[in-house]
């Protein structure tokens, strides 16, 4: 289960009646004594107060009393009250009656395990009902712990789609509820609520994962665009002409963002995923000048993110970029969905994506056990299980030590002969001295066994080519990244991995201006005038975090003078 915080909410006191004077007179009562610490509601039929019920557990929210007459058309006070016991079994629940009732209330109390019942008339309600209802409270109250009332996710841990929707929710830092169909019994309780309101179109494992958002809305395995517009996530421009667009929310663009919004321009950052890029998943940076103690790459992405939004920069994600056209003196960035934002200049911060495993079985597994970069979504998961992390960079390192807090055991697969070619050497102190963490170096997966989730990984020995079995669970791969440019193919000049040639490295090719005219590219610009890259897309860049943020603030300086040539 995700840990976050809970919101408080006040609980729910229902009042049912068909007699319309009879019920505006409960709920009068009601809100004159407890409306300041709970939430009076009120139905007119037995029907209706199940429908209520049902909508208040499927939005989680705690019921405490449900006050109803016993005389009503169709389902009587003590058939509602049955029922109601079901969804809300910890609910005091009392009976209004007149005095040729009595026997039906006596026989509740066995029944449906009435509390009380009260006679009508209740007048004055000081005397003949408030006494009753406070010791009745009072005693709900001393067992009543808050429940979560964010976003909930109903799934089964081992589906890829259940994956997908926590790993988005975790990277957008929308506080949520896991709850797992396998071993949590709240699970079940939520599907049936949501069943009842709406019933699936399909069978229910193929409505999973079952979101439920905290105004009770349930979404049936949502596509991530479905998840966003639910959410309130901007995904669609609020207007088509901007100063500046960047491309990728990593680091490099966010940094971008800040200053040029600062800096008054009309500041557009399209995201195709989530912000933070790679670092944003990263459970610690320890390097990062300023945070001696370090950071996490989603607390640093969730401030550089305010500070973005607060010089006015506009985020639209997740939002796909499909193309970019040259059209001076304007450059349109297009998105996969029809959306073309124009712009004066562009900052391509695309960053790259972790290159993909190469092995039977990785692929059916891929996000049921076999993950790529450090999933916030699944580390809690692995608590007591023995995991493997294949990489040897920082990336890795950081993983393994963050894996190691709540799996029994982390075999790091390194496919060299040692850790300090490409890991940096506080990190390779702290991993040869953690005793949940083994290293295995000239070391290859050579396959992923399992059949609905992963079981296990054979590791192949490059050195003596032999071959073995280590039971995992799961399995998470940083083995360097593929630069995120096929959008750009045609459009400018890429290097032959594809990460984007720019300034120096354009040394002896000039570029023309809207004019005709031929000039040296600006530092950082590529070879198209008016669009710059900056980050881990740019070719020979440095691969630090320090150095994208650096490289995307710097970009904004060489944009004034483009755009005031």
């Amino acid at each position: 289960m995700s840990e976050v915080p809970q919101e408080q909410v006040r609980p729910v006191l229902l009042a049912v009646d068909d007699d319309p004077d009879v019920l505006r007179a409960v709920d009068r009562d009601l809100r004159r004594r407890y409306a300041d610490r709970y939430r009076v509601l009120r139905a007119g039929s037995g029907q209706e107060g199940l429908d209520t019920l049902r909508e208040a557990r499927t939005r989680n929210l705690p019921v405490a009393l449900i006050v109803s007459d016993q005389r009503m058309p169709g389902m009587d006070g003590v058939a509602m009250l049955r029922e109601a016991r079901d969804l809300h079994p910890d609910a005091k629940v009392v009976l209004l009656t007149a005095y040729a009732d009595t026997d039906a209330a006596i026989a509740a109390i066995n029944q449906v395990r009435l509390d009380y019942y009260i006679l009508k008339p209740w007048d004055p309600p000081e005397e003949r009902m408030y006494p009753i209802l406070d010791d009745l409270l009072e005693d709900w109250a001393a067992g009543y712990v808050a429940p979560f009332t964010g976003v909930r996710v109903v799934g089964h841990r081992w589906s890829p789609d259940s994956h997908v929707a926590r790993d988005f929710l975790a990277r957008y830092l929308v506080p949520y509820q896991w709850l797992d169909v396998e071993d949590d019994p709240q699970a079940q309780a939520v599907l049936d609520a949501a069943a009842e309101q709406a019933p699936p179109q399909t069978d229910q494992a193929g409505a999973l994962p079952l979101v439920v958002l905290p105004d009770g809305r349930a979404l049936r395995n949502p596509s991530l665009s479905e998840l966003a517009n639910a959410l309130g996530l901007t995904t669609r421009a609020e207007t088509p002409s901007y100063d500046v667009v960047i491309v990728g929310a990593g680091p490099a663009g966010l940094a971008a963002a800040v200053y040029a919004a600062s800096e008054g321009l009309r500041t557009a950052l399209v995201e195709r995923e989530a912000p933070g890029g790679q670092a944003g998943q990263s459970s610690r940076i320890e390097n990062y000048l300023g945070f001696p103690s370090g950071l996490s790459g989603a607390d640093l992405t969730r401030r550089a993110l305010v500070q973005a939004r607060r010089f006015g920069a506009e985020l639209i994600a997740p939002a796909e970029v499909a193309s970019l056209e040259v059209c001076d003196p304007y450059r349109i960035v297009h998105l996969d969905d029809g959306q073309a934002l124009t712009a004066q200049a562009v900052v391509i911060a695309s960053g790259v994506s972790y290159r993909r495993l190469e092995a039977p079985g990785v692929e059916a597994l891929t996000n049921a056990g076999v993950y790529y970069g450090t999933s916030p979504a699944e580390a809690r998961g692995t608590a007591g299980e023995q995991v493997a992390v294949v990489g040897g960079a920082n990336s890795a390192g950081q993983a393994a030590l963050s894996f190691a807090r709540y799996a029994s055991r982390v075999t790091m697969l390194v496919r060299g002969p040692h850790l300090g070619a490409t890991m940096s050497s506080y990190l390779v102190e702290r991993i040869e001295q953690h005793p949940a963490i083994t290293v295995r170096t000239c070391a290859e997966v050579h396959e992923c066994e399992g059949t609905e989730r992963l079981t296990a990984v054979h590791v192949r020995d490059a050195t003596t080519g032999a071959i073995e079995r280590l039971e995992v669970s799961s399995l998470f791969v940083f083995i360097g990244g593929i630069a995120c440019t096929s959008w750009l193919a045609g459009a400018m000049e890429l290097d032959e991995g594809g990460f984007v040639l720019t300034g120096s490295d354009l040394t002896g090719r000039s570029v023309r201006t809207d004019s005709g005219q031929a000039r040296d590219p600006y530092l950082l610009e590529t070879s198209v005038p008016g669009v710059f890259a900056v980050g881990d897309v740019r070719h020979r860049s440095m691969k630090r975090v320090a150095s994208a943020v650096g490289e995307g603030s710097t970009a904004v300086s060489f944009i004034h003078q483009y755009l005031d040539r």
